[in-house]
Order: structure tokens, then sequence, then C-alpha cells
């Protein structure tokens, strides 16, 4: 991010009468194993959040899933869950904590990889226990936000205060229709972004259907087969014409750029409720195993917090980085830090100072990722 961009930020939420980015606590566990320990462990973390019944109780809640990557693409032949997706048992102690917090409706989601059929056959391509997950707790649903699914339109989502590369998004009516949004990401690196958290995930509920490689000129390809590459990461092409455009079409085409500020955009738009990073097993050096490098690795750790930007903070500190940092310090060596994105649009704070940490401490935990 420039000195001028920056200023900019800061000067528009002034005029906008913008809070101070709030700084919600943000609550660590330790855990072993993916055992039936695991929803006793869960349930510690949202009590020491303030408990889950104030914010789900009678309510809508849709939770976005990280399946990064198609379900055949397994890394050492590890299961998807240890590795880069979130794993299926952390999804369901969470369905059944909202269960008994008495959520009305949970509906689990995500932009399956290259594809616009059910999630349910995702799900059972990637090895997912899918009856387990749909008796974990009344009313659980899944769609596949790949596309416009079931509801047949799309939701218009606006950046605020100010945008840098789209002024709105339009998604699968499932991130509109609910009262609580939470993102329920994985602890790892990211090649594009230095890190894959709680906030990009959220890069991943936008349609192929309309932000794809194959997506449709003037109207949203409702079998799209490809990713997001040519029109969010070097801004080769347009998303169709149904969606709003680019702001600025002249401005940097470099994927460290403009990457980061969407993952912001989408999360200003679309405010996250509650965050919560699988960190027991997974993998450092990128997002999946396409990246050269990959390792896989056993931090042993669950974080969650009701703020993205203050949960990601937290979860950065554990992997031993700084979450103030800069470009050109790991783990944004070649991209913007979308914390600090995020934090100029208002979304949330970043700074260790301001947050409260429960549970055990940032030491205890500590697991450092490449640097």
């Amino acid at each position: 991010m420039t000195r001028r961009e920056w200023l900019g930020i800061v000067a528009g939420a002034a005029l906008g009468n913008a809070a101070q980015p709030p700084a919600a606590p943000v609550a660590i566990a330790k855990a072993e194993t993916y055992d039936a320990r695991l929803e006793d462990i869960i349930g510690r973390l949202f009590d020491q959040l303030g408990g889950l019944s104030r914010l789900v109780k009678g309510k809508t809640v849709t939770i976005k899933l990280n399946l990064t990557g198609s379900p055949a693409l397994r890394f050492e032949g590890r299961p998807l869950g240890a590795t880069h997706y979130v794993h299926p048992r952390v999804v369901g102690a969470v369905l059944h904590a909202m269960g008994r917090a008495g959520a009305r409706r949970i509906r689990l989601v995500e932009s399956c990889w290259a594809s616009g059929g059910p999630m349910e056959e995702f799900l059972l391509d990637s090895g997912w226990p899918l009856r387990a997950l749909a008796n974990a707790a009344p009313g659980v649903e899944f769609e596949n936000t790949n596309n416009a699914g079931r509801a047949r339109r799309y939701a218009r989502f606006k950046v605020l205060p100010r945008a840098w590369i789209y002024p709105a998004y339009d998604l699968n009516v499932a991130y509109e229709e609910t009262d609580v949004f939470v993102s329920l990401a994985k602890l790892k690196n990211h090649e594009t972004c230095g890190v894959t958290l709680s906030l990009k995930n959220c890069f991943g509920i936008t349609p192929a259907s309309i932000y794809g490689d194959d997506a449709g000129r003037e109207e949203p390809n409702e079998n799209p087969a490809k990713g997001r590459a040519d029109v969010f990461h070097f801004g080769k092409r347009p998303p169709s014409l149904s969606a709003p455009q680019e702001l600025a079409p002249g401005s940097s085409r470099d994927p460290g750029y403009r990457v980061p500020r969407i993952t912001a955009e989408l999360v200003a738009a679309r405010p996250v409720h509650l965050a919560l990073i699988d960190g027991i097993q997974t993998v450092t050096g990128g997002e999946g195993p396409w990246i050269r490098g990959l390792k896989f690795v056993e931090p042993r750790v669950l974080i969650a917090g009701l703020n993205p930007v203050s949960t990601d903070a937290v979860a950065m500190a554990v992997m031993g980085y700084d979450p103030q940092a800069d470009r050109g310090v790991a783990p944004f060596l070649r991209c913007d830090n979308t914390l600090k994105l995020a934090e100029a649009l208002g979304v949330g704070s970043a700074d260790l100072r301001r947050i409260e940490i429960r549970g055990v401490p940032i030491e205890q935990v500590r697991f450092p990722f490449p640097v």
C-alpha cells in the first residue's frame, strides 16, 4: 500500500465519522488431535468469547469453509483435512456447538473448485462424512456458491467506505440470507497473499460463474470449470458485465497488489461475525499441494475470535510473524499486507497491543512458519 493510498483511506474514514477499528478478543486453545475431545475444546473457545447463544440463538448461520483446490489433489497421500482443507471433525464440532446454542438454520458454503454442481457431491469426493455433518445440528444445509445455485439470482454487496479494485461484488444469496457469517479457515501460508487465514478464506466467497476464467462475457456462466486467476489475480479480463466492473482498469496487474485488496474489499462488503482457524494439522510454505516446498506440520492449535482482522493478527503471531509487517517482510515478501488493508477499511484491528488474548497465551503455542 502506498502512503497516498493509506492517507486517502484514513481521510475517508474520518470524513465518514468511522470509529477506530474494533479490537475484539481472541481465544487460543491447544488441541493435540482431531479426537472426541475436540467438541469440548471448541466449546470452551466459544465460551471464552462470551458464548455462542447470544450470537446464534434462533438465527440463520452461514459458515464459509476453506476447501482450497480439487479433492483429487492430495499432499503426501494424507487426508485433505490434515493438510490444506479445514478438517471435517472441526466442522462437525462447530455444527454441534451451534446446534446446542440454538441456531435455527446452519448453512455450510464454499465456492467449490471448478464446479457448479451440488456441494454434497464435492464433500463426498473429499471423503467427508456427509450424513454425520448433516445430523450434527438441526437445520444443516449445504450450498455451492460458485454460481447462483438454487436461488437463481445474485446479491450485490457494496464495498465501504471506499474500494481499490471493485466498488461491489455479486455473490450467491447465501451470503445475504443470513444473520451470522462465520469464516472457518486453515492456518497456513499462501503463495500470493503470504498467509491464508480467516480473511483470505473469504476470497472464496466469489462465484466463478461471474469472476472465473470461463465466466460469461455478458451474463454469468452457471457451469464454471475454471478458477479466478485471469479476472482477480492478473486482471486479464473483466468479470461478467452483469456485475460491477473495475474502478481503475489501468491500475497494477500485480497479483500481490490485487488479491490482498480484493480480499479486504470482500470482508468489508460481507462482514465476518465469527472466525475460527484450524491449526491442529496443516501445511507450511503455501496453500495447497500445487505449491513447491510444501511441508506437513502439526502446530496443534485452534484460534477463534469475533473479528477476522484481530483473529488473523493473533494467528500470525502464533506463526511467528508480525501482523503489521510491510511488503517485502515475511510472510508478505511479494504482496501487500491484507490485514493492514482490511484495517484501513475499518474492518478490525491488527494491533496485538489492543487485542485481549483469552485462553492459552501466544508464547505457549508459537509455531514458527517459514520466513
